[in-house]
């Protein structure tokens, strides 16, 4: 069957960000005369995110929280980790860093995805983005230059779930307009989260594995569904 939408995850998919994060985290820091070790804040960062995930799951939403102060907590903790103290000096920093990862000062697109897209849309293709983002997406994307592609964003916080959560992706079909899922095909990175949370509400899916990238366990995902690089998808599509 034809397909007629394309549904398009976006970190590590469309977008990456710019330089490692414990790096952007220690530039913003340096503004304030912290000196502080890229790896070492990097590790912290891991942390402070897999026990704010953990412990707020889908930016805090159910309990209260909204996706900015959610962040703001994820950037002090991270610092405290670091031995930096004093909350007075890490909110300026947080909000500093939430507004920084607002746009393409700290994201930029993989060079292979504005050529796939504008390929992809002269296949007669209508597009949408699934993206487990808080509401800054549309910033970034239209930031990065992307936002035109995309007739419409659903992230999982304006979803109010995350995936791999099917409801988000019926969502995306409501949006499409389209009754048959089939017809549609969600390109992503993660297997659990794009490639079978996709197939699991009926629509078509494609795992894209970029070189250098770590592939972690197989899945028996067939090679033919599997991408290497976005190049290749248009010519799979037609």
């Amino acid at each position: 069957m034809r397909l007629r939408w394309l549904t398009w995850d976006v970190t590590d998919t469309l977008l990456r960000v710019r330089s490692s994060v414990g790096e952007q985290y220690c530039r913003e820091a340096r503004s304030l005369g912290l000196q502080l070790e890229p790896e070492s804040v990097e590790r912290a960062f891991r942390l402070a995110y897999k026990s704010q995930h953990q412990r707020f799951p889908n930016y805090g939403l159910s309990q209260g929280l909204s996706s900015r102060e959610w962040w703001q907590h994820v950037v002090q903790e991270t610092f405290s980790l670091c031995g930096v103290q004093g909350e007075r000096a890490l909110e300026p920093l947080a909000e500093r860093l939430y507004r920084g990862f607002s746009g393409a000062h700290n994201w930029e697109a993989f060079p292979d995805v504005e050529r796939a897209l504008e390929q992809c849309r002269r296949l007669g293709l209508r597009m949408g983005v699934v993206s487990n983002f808080d509401q800054r997406l549309e910033q970034v994307l239209d930031s990065c230059g992307l936002r035109k592609h995309f007739d419409f964003v659903v992230t999982s916080e304006s979803a109010g779930v995350a995936k791999p959560d099917g409801r988000i992706f019926r969502e995306a079909l409501r949006l499409s307009g389209l009754t048959e899922p089939s017809r549609a095909a969600h390109i992503g990175d993660d297997y659990w989260n794009d490639y079978r949370a996709a197939r699991e509400q009926g629509m078509q899916s494609y795992l894209l594995q970029r070189k250098g990238a770590e592939r972690g366990v197989d899945w028996g995902v067939p090679p033919e569904h599997r991408l290497s690089s976005l190049d290749k998808l248009p010519a799979l599509l037609s």
